[in-house]
């Protein structure tokens, strides 16, 4: 007969005022009892291999994996050999909720997600350092609602990037694709760079963008390429040319077509409305 879970509580765990409290456990190869909180989690694996029990099956946590566990979820996490380390931070569900209420665009992702089970993530070797250096100045610092949001608002911003809001039932990949597209290594190429990050054949990609997006990857791809431009001109006294050019968008002619159906007006007056007359008004 299966245990029933325990059900951990942010009172017991964080000290009274803090938002956030951080632990380095090394875990034990038995398997463990499911069991869930009234808090949110993040975790990643800091050595050696994890394996994670769901509900409905399990998985395998290898360095640089992250997950983010909501109330209502349960799971397990046990070391698979001796040197399994995992990081965790407890944080506080008001902070997470305020967060949600002020940032929309973390609407549906990560913490926010309607999931069933918890969500995860991989980090490369340079994203997991960054994570340790940040989780060690949590660690060091002050575990308020302040010292929690200069933790983890780095952390989310960049997630959000990473991680495009689908319809449901968007396969993972078109996801993926979608948010590494955003980067210029990858729309300067144009739809074939899209294609390429979506590790799918290019008529499968087209099918897909359509049936979720209601667009051509091309159309996604200038989207990108136009918000990048529009950032460079505002932020940058680079010209034109090289401007396009960065974007993946050589022929001045089309560029200026592309800038004008997105931004509603040319380059060069959406430049002198946001960049000089910032600073020089009248």
């Amino acid at each position: 007969m299966q245990r029933p879970a325990v059900i951990l509580s942010h009172t017991d765990i964080l000290a009274p005022g803090a938002s956030a409290a951080l632990t380095r456990a090394a875990l034990g190869s038995t398997r463990p009892a499911l069991h869930g909180h009234d808090f949110f989690e993040m975790a990643w694996v800091q050595n050696g291999r994890v394996r994670h029990h769901l509900p409905e099956g399990r998985e395998d946590l290898v360095e640089g994996d992250v997950i983010f566990a909501a109330p209502g979820h349960l799971h397990g996490l046990q070391g698979r050999g001796d040197d399994a380390l995992l990081v965790s931070v407890t944080l506080h569900p008001d902070l997470i909720a305020d967060l949600g209420r002020r940032h929309p665009a973390l609407a549906g992702r990560l913490f926010w997600a309607e999931a069933a089970t918890p969500q995860r993530l991989m980090r490369d070797s340079h994203q997991i350092a960054e994570l340790n250096r940040a989780a060690l100045r949590l660690e060091r610092g002050r575990r308020d609602a302040l010292g929690a949001e200069a933790f983890l608002l780095p952390l989310l911003c960049g997630l959000a990037d990473e991680t495009a809001p689908l319809p449901n039932g968007a396969p993972d990949w078109l996801a993926r694709a979608c948010a590494a597209s955003r980067k210029p290594e990858v729309f300067h190429d144009g739809a074939s760079g899209f294609a390429r990050v979506a590790g799918k054949a290019h008529p499968h990609v087209s099918r897909s963008m359509r049936r979720f997006l209601d667009m051509s990857p091309s159309d996604w791809v200038n989207m990108q390429r136009m918000d990048y431009a529009a950032r460079r001109l505002t932020g940058s006294a680079d010209s034109l040319a090289e401007i396009a050019a960065e974007c993946g968008v050589p022929n001045l002619s089309h560029f200026h077509k592309l800038f004008r159906v997105a931004h509603g007006e040319t380059p060069q007056r959406f430049r002198r409305a946001r960049q000089r007359d910032v600073v020089q008004p009248g």
